[in-house]
Parts: C-alpha cells; structure tokens; sequence
C-alpha cells in the first residue's frame, strides 16, 4: 500500500524549493511517496503533511488539510518557528521517523469565528492562532466594545483587538503586548491593540467563554477581520464577532519531549546562562560556560512566510 506524504512549501523561496527537493529525494529514499500541493486531490491515503517554511507556510498547510485528522511536521525555514519541530539541517532525520512512525501527534486548539452584520447576514470562520478584528483606515482608530461572555467589558478606541489562542499567545498578540500561554492550557486570550482606554488590558478566559467585538456605530469607522494573517473580511459599522472555542483541532507532529520552556529559551534567544536549577529528576542541570554566539536579531514574533 502507497504510503504518501504531502509537501507543503513557500515556493517564492529558493531556499524552500531546494529544501523541498531535499526532501523529496529523501522521502523516496525510505520508500515514502512525496505528494505536491497541485497532486493532493488524486493522493490516496495521505498520511502526513510535510511543511517546509516558517509559521505562515505551517498556517496555510493546516488551513488545505483542514476537515482531515493528517498531522503537519513543519520543518523551519523561518525566522522564529514556533509551530514548526524540526530544522533545515535535520529533513533526513525528520523523514526517517515518518517513514518508522517514531512521532507524536499534539492536538492544538482552534477558534470558530461568527461575524454578524448589522443587514443580517452571518459568515463564519476559524483560526489556529488568532482572529484579529483591525481598523480599515490607517488614519483613524476603530471605536469597539468588548463583551466577553454576553456581558460588556469595556469600550474604547484602538487599532484592533486581538483574539488568540493560547497557540497563537506567541504570535501577533505577543507583539500587541499579549502573554506568553503555555500551549497545553485550554484558554483563549483578549488582546488590545493601542487602546486609548485606562483599562485595556490583556485577559485571558476559560475554554468555554465567549469574546465578543463589536463595532460601535458612533465608530464611523469600519474594521476589517484577519484570521491567522491569512483570510480577511471587511466589516462595517456595528458588525459583531464572537469568537469560542473551535470544534476541530490542529494535528502537529512532534518528535520531541522537551518542554516548551526550552522552545521559548530557543527560539527568543533567551539568556539563560549561569541557570543553577535541577532537573525534574532532581539532578542538577546547571547551565554554566560561555552563552551561544548570538545570531541576527529576533524579529518581532508574527508570521514567518
């Protein structure tokens, strides 16, 4: 039986397409049969998405598998990867435990997106990281009132409001000023963006509230809708958008156990030297010596192409 494995990969990058040809010899090397995005509808028994590319090209892989249980195993070609397991370097490595199954699957929660209009008409959609309602005109702020689980918050004008998951806590709400949420905790988070407001806090709910936005009409201003940086909505004066807890996940592959505290040490370049700490085992994990040369500067976390 064909076993095939689709690759998903940011095509405008040499570096991605020489990493997608890298691994597509690999995967023919351990009898796996590599599958490109134009191929995918006459692909039988996909069993894994391969994702070469930084967290934007991950976000647009889940967003052609959704509606399948098909776990993704990004490998990084971006700039920070949060989303992503594996580095450039490691594709032979990475293939070779698909090809022996030696991986995980993480369940990642989503967000399902409900925008009501004010002529009635109701769309909908969904986010792996976040659901960002944004002002459409540079030059003016949008005017919102915030509701979480039908009772109102606050009301106050800003550039947006950012709506995340905890997966998406290191994304672009990081970047409004957001916390960091470990990606196991069931929450979904309420971020402003440049409020002008003396509460215009960060919170973050449980897994069954609701956040609402709404767009006020004395706003004159209307706002559009981003979901994950990638799908967008215009949305006029007095529009509302619920967001709650999604219905289906994200499936990543991961093949590694380490604690996503490390995953932030690395990828934030975090200085961690002269650590003195122990371990879970109870022995000591010091970490002494000279830190790592430091690398190009970190960018501001959003979406890696």
């Amino acid at each position: 039986m064909t076993r095939a494995v689709l690759l998903v990969t940011h095509s405008g990058r040499a570096e991605a397409v020489h990493a997608a040809e890298e691994a597509r010899r690999a995967l023919e090397d351990v009898g796996l049969t590599p599958v490109d995005e134009s191929d995918r509808a006459g692909a039988a028994d996909v069993e894994m998405v391969v994702v070469l590319g930084g967290d934007g090209t991950i976000l647009r892989a889940a967003e052609l598998t959704r509606g399948t249980r098909v776990p993704l195993l990004g490998v990084n070609l971006g700039h920070i990867g949060f989303l992503a397991e594996s580095e450039r370097e490691d594709i032979h490595e990475a293939v070779r435990r698909v090809a022996a199954r030696e991986y995980d699957v993480e369940e990642r929660r989503t967000v399902d997106v409900r925008v009501l209009r004010p002529d009635g008409r109701v769309t909908t959609g969904w986010a792996v990281n976040e659901a960002t309602v944004e002002k459409a005109d540079r030059a003016r702020m949008v005017e919102v009132v915030v509701e979480v689980d039908g009772r109102p918050l606050s009301t106050f004008g800003c550039d947006g409001v950012v709506m995340a998951t905890s997966t998406g806590s290191t994304a672009h709400a990081f970047s409004a000023g957001g916390p960091v949420v470990w990606p196991d905790v069931d929450a979904n988070l309420l971020v402003p963006v440049s409020a002008h407001a003396l509460f215009a806090r960060p919170i973050v709910v449980g897994p069954a509230s609701v956040l609402a936005v709404e767009i006020l009409t004395r706003s004159g201003a209307p706002g559009v809708l981003t979901c994950d940086g990638r799908r967008k909505e215009d949305l006029p004066v007095g529009t509302r958008v619920e967001v709650r807890r999604g219905e289906e996940p994200v499936r990543l592959a991961r093949m590694s156990h380490a604690p996503f505290t490390d995953r932030l040490v690395s990828r934030f370049a975090l200085p961690v030297t002269g650590w003195r700490g122990r371990g879970p085992n109870g022995t000591s994990s010091r970490l002494g010596g000279a830190t790592p040369e430091p690398g190009p500067d970190v960018p501001a976390p959003g979406y890696d192409a």
